[in-house]
């Protein structure tokens, strides 16, 4: 059950993958009614396979200036793996994975005038995300950890590939995690609010299919969900 903290309560909020769906973020982000008392902490995946993957990034990097300003949220944003491989195809030139991953629908989000133009900006933002966010009571990364060693053993020995793309931790009896971890990447029906796993990845892009089709918030530490449909 959703419902907003009063005013002098700060929140911390996580929300799950967008993928290019602009107009369901403002959506979830009308409901949200943040101040600039809250934080903010997303857990990546802000392009490819939805159509405004640009949109997505501009958007991000007004909350991202309106909370330095002290005009909104605080804002955290992890890296996930679609914005890894964008990096790698800006950085590199790497395309038949970006490709294979939807990376064509943001290519055409950047091309509406004919010619393919990537803002320096939308760069910057995506090279400064973080590959995790630790906190005394959570920890916050886009795909998961390796169930097998603790969080603090995952931060100290951990590669950017588990952060970013690993499902290790799905399916297992027991993780040796001392924390909860809040993560995205892998699609669910609805959140996974488990003792030790809260996921927030609830398909917005797939709205075509009939288990998927949302956007996803939880606060915290209440884990309080709040969905809002595809409006795309």
């Amino acid at each position: 059950m959703w419902s907003n903290p009063t005013l002098s309560q700060m929140s911390l909020y996580a929300i799950g993958d967008i993928h290019g769906c602009a107009r369901t973020l403002e959506a979830l982000l009308g409901r949200l009614a943040s101040t600039p008392d809250d934080h903010l902490v997303f857990v990546g995946d802000y392009t490819d396979r939805g159509p405004r993957s640009k949109d997505v990034l501009d958007r991000l990097l007004v909350l991202e200036r309106e909370g330095q300003e002290g005009m909104g949220p605080r804002c955290t944003f992890l890296r996930g793996n679609h914005d890894q491989m964008m990096l790698d195809f800006i950085e590199r030139g790497e395309f038949d994975l970006w490709r294979a991953n939807g990376g064509l629908d943001t290519l055409a989000s950047y091309s509406e005038t004919g010619e393919l133009d990537i803002p320096e900006t939308h760069y910057d933002f995506l090279a400064r995300t973080r590959l995790y966010l630790d906190t005394p009571d959570f920890c916050f990364v886009h795909a998961g950890l390796s169930p097998h060693r603790s969080v603090a053993e995952n931060l100290l020995h951990g590669t950017a590939d588990t952060f970013l793309w690993t499902r290790a931790h799905l399916g297992v009896m027991e993780r040796a995690w001392e924390k909860p971890v809040v993560c995205g990447h892998t699609p669910q029906p609805a959140p996974l609010n488990l003792p030790d796993l809260i996921g927030i990845d609830t398909g917005c892009v797939f709205s075509m299919h009939p288990d998927f089709g949302t956007l996803t918030a939880v606060r915290l530490p209440e884990r309080a969900f709040l969905s809002v449909p595809n409006a795309e």
